[in-house]
């Protein structure tokens, strides 16, 4: 199949994509409504990374281990990329308000049960439950922005939902430090979740009054087949990555390790089945017909990886290798967050000029960066100070900013308004197992190394690794089509 060739029924006209929840035309988007999605946006990847910093505190409190704290940590990005794709299918048939009012007080509660849990493994059982949570939510913002705008609103919206995504990414972390050392009430690590709480209550407030009703019009049943064995696929893969270090490579991790590929086989050839037998799968294979979806989407998988992988490595490094506490660890990360901010609102204009080729710069300003930093690690440590760390996440701040709000609003341009929530699900799904992938890889190769060779060595190693992903991201972007919808 060619590039132009895609099948009619993927394309169906946007106009058959969303209807109001009640009769009449589909509400439009306001700019109070879309401040409320990116504020449903914002939390769950704030809270992805926002125990990062805290993981040390939580150790002492729960007396954890390192085993349970990768849980804490897996627990809820498993959960939350297991269910991604059916939350926006759900969006499609039930109602995408109606759905993301459930995961936004949801969210709210399982914050609420991690901030109060007495032990450890009731934090990871609540934790996996706020992953839930967040993936019934999350969907359902892109999914209303695609159904509820076009044009140059629905690219501005998409930018603003790019940007919101990587600065909830790097805020989480930097909020998390303040949190920790503020020590409310003596709340200590629990205020990270706590925080949640009046922040999902404001939002369902706001969500009630200006985030309009959509669905599909033609919605389809639950894929329970595609479901489980997505889950499935899922589960074998990041499971043992995130969990087989700190166990010690039992042999449980090396069976689903083994697992993954026959899984991953078998979901691929009964959603193929599906789709030519004219249902709707979970993921539907004549997505990928799409040639911007085909092109960008494997972009993100190496970057999210990179993101979710630096993230948690530098958290570590700073604060038990340089002995940082959680708000120096946090704010070292505040130039990335400034420059990030900066480029995601240079890049609607770029993009009008350059198209794609704003990918490609701020892939190769991302590279530079990852290389300042080395050469910085390498040169000062363990004296590195936060003017040596600037330069180098500063610049890798730039160039991450030009990449991400732009692959998403590429991923998404040609994905027609009835499928919707299935194309937002794909998209946050990849994005969030990248992110958990990065976590358990890049944080696994760091911790493998640094017993043995130093904190500043190892961490020299792994922002080579993610350099090296970087590269890939650099040389898979100048495939992407030129002109951006």
């Amino acid at each position: 199949m060619t590039d132009t060739e895609i099948p009619t029924r993927t394309l169906a006209p946007a106009a058959r994509g969303a209807v109001a929840a009640t009769p009449g035309e589909p509400g439009q988007l306001s700019g109070p409504g879309l401040f409320t999605l990116l504020l449903g946006a914002a939390l769950p990847l704030i809270d992805f990374f926002i125990v990062n910093v805290a993981l040390p505190t939580m150790d002492r409190d729960l007396a954890a281990g390192p085993a349970v704290l990768e849980l804490i940590v897996a627990g809820y990005g498993v959960a939350y990329a297991v269910l991604l794709v059916l939350g926006g299918r759900l969006g499609d048939t039930f109602g995408r308000r109606r759905l993301f009012l459930a995961g936004m007080a949801a969210f709210g509660l399982t914050s609420l049960a991690c901030g109060l849990a007495p032990d450890a493994w009731t934090l990871v059982a609540a934790r996996v439950a706020q992953g839930a949570a967040a993936a019934l939510m999350l969907p359902q913002v892109l999914a209303t922005i695609h159904a509820t705008t076009t044009g140059s609103r629905r690219a501005r919206a998409l930018s603003m939902y790019g940007a919101t995504a990587g600065l909830a990414m790097v805020a989480g972390q930097i909020l998390g430090g303040l949190l920790v050392a503020a020590d409310i009430a003596g709340t200590g690590w629990r205020a990270v979740f706590l925080v949640n709480v009046p922040v999902a209550l404001i939002g369902l407030v706001l969500a009630v009054r200006t985030v309009p009703e959509t669905r599909s019009d033609r919605p389809a049943p639950v894929d329970v087949p595609g479901t489980v064995l997505l889950g499935v696929s899922l589960i074998t893969l990041m499971v043992p990555l995130t969990e087989g270090r700190a166990a010690g490579w039992p042999l449980w991790t090396w069976l689903l390790l083994g697992a993954f590929p026959f899984v991953a086989t078998a979901f691929y050839v009964i959603e193929r089945r599906a789709d030519r037998a004219g249902t709707t799968p979970l993921l539907p294979p004549s997505l990928f017909a799409l040639r911007a979806l085909r092109r960008g989407l494997p972009i993100l998988v190496p970057f999210s990886i990179g993101f979710g992988g630096f993230m948690f490595v530098i958290a570590v490094a700073l604060q038990q290798g340089l002995r940082y506490g959680p708000v120096a660890a946090g704010m070292a990360l505040a130039p990335m967050a400034i420059t990030f901010f900066v480029a995601s609102l240079m890049g609607p204009r770029l993009v009008g000029r350059y198209g794609s080729r704003v990918v490609t710069t701020g892939g190769l300003l991302q590279a530079a960066g990852l290389g300042l930093l080395m050469l910085a690690v390498a040169r000062d440590w363990p004296d590195l100070s936060l003017a040596g760390l600037l330069p180098g996440v500063a610049l890798a701040g730039l160039g991450q900013g030009l990449q991400l709000p732009v692959l998403i609003r590429i991923v998404l341009s040609e994905v027609p308004t009835e499928r919707a929530g299935v194309g937002s699900g794909v998209l946050v799904t990849t994005q969030q197992s990248s992110l958990a992938l990065g976590v358990a890889t890049l944080g696994t190769l760091f911790l493998a190394l640094a017993p043995s060779m130093g904190m500043g060595d190892a961490l020299v190693i792994t922002l080579a690794a993610q350099l090296a992903a970087v590269a890939l991201t650099v040389a898979l972007s100048l495939r992407l089509p030129r002109a951006v919808a």
